[in-house]
């Protein structure tokens, strides 16, 4: 399920495949927001495909520092 705050396993540790999940979610989200907005605004090339992945990764990495942030092993 999408969520802001990552979790913790049963054993403690971060969940890291949930947050990879979300992660891909929002930046698949952002991906294709920013390309129909290129598509929008005109003719696209492989200049605005190659903006629309940075700002996917971007999109994509931030997801996981939020999803992750600072959080105490439990157990």
């Amino acid at each position: 399920m999408l969520t802001v705050r990552g979790k913790n396993n049963e054993n403690g540790f971060f969940d890291w495949t949930d947050a990879v999940v979300d992660a891909g979610i929002m930046a698949g989200s952002t991906f294709f927001t920013a390309l129909g907005a290129m598509m929008a605004a005109g003719r696209i090339s492989l200049y605005e495909v190659a903006v629309c992945g940075v700002a996917g990764a971007g999109q994509f990495f931030l997801w996981l520092a939020i999803k992750r942030g600072l959080r105490p092993k439990e157990g």
